[in-house]
């Protein structure tokens, strides 16, 4: 790529983004065996640099654990790259379908073809799978592809650069701050994904539209869990503790807030703050919680329990705030709360956790449908009836049961948002098919003269079709 001391940045971006135009041209459909060869470049690199990885992770957070970065960055990641390679012979291959009496004898099918260059916008919380995760599912179907990572993980930053060096010719990393990130999402992209929040997104998308870039985009929101009558407390709390624990609760999906039933509020409060002091504060685990990104963010959360307690708020702490945890923050628990805090408006996006307790389901499902729809739910019940019901009767991008979280990393199944959430999905193969254009592709035999018969015998053919088909 061109030298940085010469040109601006932005110049220098455009003039990247055309050298990975031209690279696409060169080779616009990539066959099976090429594919596949970039794929396991990839990931071979990846594990090979595998301590590199935490380093680079901790070394941004100040403390990062590396089991977050194991469970959440590097085995995910891993697993798609398997997940492609093992399915991609199949996923490239035409699709049949059915011509229909009107264009009979010709045969349709449906072709797979790589788009042409695809930007990747990826955020600060797993800035590994979050850049990877689609880049795999765009160098499956056959893409180059050009990552803008955040100005926020410099370190990271660096041994995704290195990571992909072999690859350079797919992939491209872009580093640089809002200005930078908007000129990005400028680029006359063939598609783009967008990682973030909703107030970015709204951004992004309005500068993809110049150029009638389609979109998909991951947005987050206030995922809720609900816990009904019956459930094992303590496996409801352990499931809620995985998803709100991993890098400190700085998840899209992590659970966001909870309704538990009013009878079993007490109970969840004490079992959560006992079994999250056994797992982590009176833990020989090595692997200990990790700190918030940055100090804004550490101010921002500060800002919410303020202004939580100002109004009225009870703080359940599973360890107060000390000198010395520097940007580590154990969860906060927040119970006698008000639609007016904060907490409860805004995406927390770290480890503080409204509780909310509800006499029936009514009452939760009202609370959820009468606000923006959340990129996750979740539910911890065996009842059948209760879960169908909270599956039908409301929208979110993904629902685990029994669970938090884990709903992302399944192969085999499409991840998005659904309105202030986001648009559009990837992973496995509905990836491969956002960074493909599905091409209708009609066959019709030239020994046989149909257009000459269809024209010649118009009145007939009319009276026939009208016929068979109006009916």
């Amino acid at each position: 790529m061109s030298d940085m001391s010469t040109v601006s940045e932005q110049t220098l971006l455009t003039m990247n983004f055309q050298a990975m135009q031209s690279a696409y041209r060169r080779d616009p459909a990539p066959d099976h065996a090429q594919r596949v060869a970039v794929l396991k470049k990839l990931k071979r690199s990846l594990i090979n640099h595998e301590q590199q990885v935490y380093q680079a992770l901790s070394k941004d957070y100040g403390y990062r654990s590396e089991f977050d970065t194991f469970f959440a960055d590097i085995m995910p990641t891993i697993a798609a790259i398997k997940y492609a390679i093992k399915h991609l012979k199949k996923w490239m291959q035409p699709s049949k379908r059915h011509a229909g009496l009107m264009l009979a004898p010709s045969k349709v099918k449906v072709h797979y073809q790589p788009l042409g260059v695809v930007g990747v916008v990826t955020p600060w919380n797993f800035p590994f799978y979050l850049a990877l995760g689609p880049t795999i599912q765009a160098l499956a179907a056959g893409n180059r592809v050009m990552i803008k990572m955040s100005e926020f993980t410099p370190h990271a930053n660096q041994v995704l650069r290195t990571i992909v060096e072999d690859i350079s010719d797919h992939v491209h990393v872009v580093e640089g701050d809002a200005e930078i990130g908007a000129a990005f999402s400028a680029l006359a992209f063939d598609h783009l994904i967008f990682t973030g929040s909703t107030a970015v997104g709204k951004q992004v998308a309005k500068a993809a539209a110049d150029n009638l870039t389609p979109i998909t985009l991951e947005l987050g929101g206030k995922s809720p869990t609900i816990i009904d009558e019956q459930i094992d407390m303590k496996i409801a709390v352990d499931a809620v503790i995985m998803g709100k624990s991993i890098n400190s609760g700085q998840i899209c999906v992590a659970p966001d807030y909870i309704f538990v039933p009013t009878s079993r509020l007490d109970t969840f409060i004490e079992t959560f703050i006992a079994r999250y002091s056994e797992y982590h504060l009176n833990s020989s685990n090595r692997n200990q919680q990790s700190h918030i990104i940055s100090q804004r963010q550490h101010n921002r959360l500060m800002q919410l329990l303020d202004d939580a307690k100002a109004k009225g708020a009870e703080v359940h702490a599973v360890k107060a705030l000390e000198p010395g945890d520097e940007k580590r923050v154990y969860p906060h628990l927040l119970t006698n709360l008000s639609d007016d805090m904060a907490v409860l408006q805004e995406e927390i996006f770290g480890s503080l956790l409204p509780v909310m307790s509800y006499e029936s389901l009514d009452e939760v499902i009202a609370y959820i449908t009468e606000r923006p729809r959340p990129l996750a739910l979740y539910i911890m019940s065996n009842n059948p009836a209760l879960i169908d019901r909270l599956i039908n009767h409301t929208h979110s991008g993904g629902i685990s049961i029994n669970d938090t979280t884990m709903h992302v990393v399944a192969d085999d199944a499409p991840f998005g948002g659904i309105g202030h959430s986001g648009m559009g999905h990837y992973h496995g193969y509905e990836g491969f098919l956002t960074f493909s254009k599905a091409k209708t592709v009609l066959y019709s035999s030239s020994w046989l003269p149909k257009n000459r018969f269809v024209l010649k015998h118009r009145d007939w053919v009319l009276k026939v079709l009208r016929k068979w088909l109006l009916r």
